[in-house]
């Protein structure tokens, strides 16, 4: 028997997150121009991704949760599969390789094997196209970004780390610190000097560290107490034609990229950052959806689950799941784009001095402890609370190459829990913002429709900021 990795409780909280509904992969589509071969994409796989040994281990399930485990009977040409493009009559490429992926969202992973696959479509628009498949339990969005650096041309090799065999490291002590009620530890453990997520959690390391002040700690104590309580006594969510019970066929959808300067110079003439922009867009694309649908948004909000990432970035490459959850109200029901957006940027501000992503961190962390249906029943309450999850991964700023031929385009899509029938993916690569949509076909079976408002909106809010006077101030948050 191969030695065995103990998975970090969060870790195996995602893996036993798949329903019949929703299963807990990430996928994603590279857009390749020239033809890439498939003997030169599974030469590459070996040569670089394969040094994460991630990659080569499948998931054992044991009474303590799950291992992972070296796969002896490891075969790259299961992992690498080429694909044909199925067009039906009257299909573009596009919506052959979007109707491709979302079937691929439905189709689960084989447990047998290590938990990732790529399918090649070696001939589509001139090029190719590369659609990837990884559970969530390998790693989270920020992780991946940096396996996808290192996977193409010139990319780095990861780092060398020895593999844990107790379950502990970092990631476990602090998910059992946040289960404590309010210690001195859990104090450490969610930043008693408000330096950011990330530089709180490395605070753990170094437990003999003092105490900056029973002021302080007395602050910190009453925002934690009102965080937990935020969190219990969230109302479920508005009821909209997104919200409710999916079927379990998915559908995706994804635009042209915005440019990413356009975007910076509206956020800051506006006194706001690129995020609060593209959220507001996607507030209005939804609430513009909505709305033609024959729905009374005026007012109205919903909740998006946005992923906070707990880890510094130069650590992403040890993959694993490292981000905690924020609820974020979109005011779908804001006709008036500017005001859409300063409403957005004020409910980031409200977040960014709150606990609550580290503390859904612990609660997934506690969720990893216990059998599935109580699992289940625990992230059900977010699930019922929440109509979609949000991401916004940044990706590098210059377009990739890859195998000798250009990477012009990526896209994403994040997966849901629970019964939550909406995905939102933010990736900004090679200058551009790209949105990618995955809904579930009972609530949404034209996702596209959704999609095609992003660019609308934005132009909207540029054009409005173009016209506001110049030195106006920026909002208060």
């Amino acid at each position: 028997m191969p030695a065995a990795e103990r998975m970090s409780r969060v870790d195996t909280a995602w893996l036993r997150m798949d329903n019949d509904v929703n299963l807990m992969m990430i996928v994603s589509v590279w857009l390749l121009t020239p033809t890439v071969a498939l003997h030169a994409v599974r030469e590459r796989v070996r040569d670089k991704l394969l040094q994460y040994g991630r990659f080569r281990q499948k998931v054992v399930h044991d009474a303590a949760g799950a291992c992972w485990v070296d796969d002896e009977d490891f075969d790259l040409a299961a992992h690498i599969v080429p694909h044909e493009l199925d067009r039906a009559p009257g299909e573009t490429e596009r919506q052959a390789l979007q109707r491709l992926c979302g079937r691929l969202a439905t189709v689960p992973l084989d447990h047998a094997r290590p938990l990732w696959q790529f399918h090649l479509i070696e001939h589509y628009e001139g090029g190719s196209a590369l659609v990837g498949r990884m559970h969530h339990c390998i790693a989270d969005g920020i992780a991946l970004m940096s396996v996808m650096m290192s996977f193409t041309d010139g990319g780095s090799d990861p780092p060398r780390r020895k593999p844990r065999t107790d379950g502990g490291g970092d990631v476990d002590d602090l998910a059992a610190a946040i289960l404590e009620p309010l210690t001195e530890i859990t104090v450490k453990a969610i930043g008693l000097t408000g330096q950011g997520v990330a530089h709180s959690i490395d605070m753990l390391a170094d437990p003999s560290r003092p105490l900056s002040g029973t002021r302080e700690l007395a602050r910190v104590g009453l925002q934690v107490a009102s965080d937990v309580a935020a969190l219990a006594l969230m109302g479920d969510d508005s009821r909209t034609a997104l919200k409710g019970r999916p079927c379990g066929h998915k559908v995706v959808a994804w635009n042209e990229p915005l440019p990413l300067d356009e975007v910076k110079a509206v956020g800051k003439a506006l006194g706001c950052s690129v995020n609060d922009v593209l959220l507001a867009c996607a507030a209005g694309a939804i609430g513009h959806w909505l709305a033609a649908r024959g729905e009374a948004v005026a007012g109205k909000e919903i909740r998006a689950m946005v992923p906070v990432n707990l880890r510094p970035l130069d650590q992403a490459w040890k993959l694993g799941n490292r981000f905690g959850l924020a609820p974020l109200v979109l005011p779908i029901g804001i006709a008036n784009p500017i005001e859409r957006v300063f409403a957005v940027h004020r409910r980031m501000h409200e977040l960014k001095g709150s606990y609550q992503p580290l503390l859904a961190f612990g609660v997934l962390a506690a969720a990893g402890l216990f059998v599935k249906p109580v699992q289940d029943a625990i992230l059900g309450l977010f699930a019922r609370k929440t109509t979609a999850v949000m991401t916004n991964v940044p990706g590098p700023a210059r377009p990739l190459s890859f195998c000798g031929s250009t990477l012009r385009q990526t896209i994403s899509w994040v997966p849901a829990s629970g019964d939550i029938g909406v995905g939102v993916s933010i990736l900004s690569y090679g200058g551009g913002v790209q949105f990618g949509l995955i809904t579930d076909r009972a609530l949404c079976p034209e996702p596209q429709a959704i999609i095609e408002q992003f660019q609308p909106e934005f132009e909207r809010v540029l054009m409005l900021a173009l016209m506001l006077p110049w030195g106006d101030p920026a909002p208060r948050g």
